[in-house]
């Protein structure tokens, strides 16, 4: 898994710099993005306003939620590979 910080939206500088080995990475303005709630407290209100966020910047319609069960279990396998099958990126939200 590659955890990046996306910086769509930014002009291009030296901090944000694409090139050809990074094709295969995550498009944060077009593509499928699942987000993903920890179920702590404010997680569902943080990620909600990430997504209203990303509106300004992209279309949401392929930008889907999930929530664990608990904040005290890990996420199911289940979830995991329906992320992995089906986006190709995810935004985590750790909130209290």
């Amino acid at each position: 898994m590659r955890i990046v910080n996306p910086s769509f939206g930014l002009e291009e500088g030296s901090e944000n710099r694409s090139d050809a080995a990074d094709a295969g990475s995550t498009d944060w303005s077009r593509d499928a993005i699942a987000i993903i709630s920890n179920s702590k407290p404010n997680a569902r209100e943080l990620l909600e306003g990430v997504r209203d966020k990303m509106s300004a910047h992209r279309a949401t319609d392929n930008i889907d939620y999930f929530f664990k069960d608990s904040a005290a279990k890990p996420a199911p396998d289940a979830l995991y590979a329906e992320v992995a099958e089906n986006y190709k990126g995810a935004i985590l939200a750790l909130a209290d």
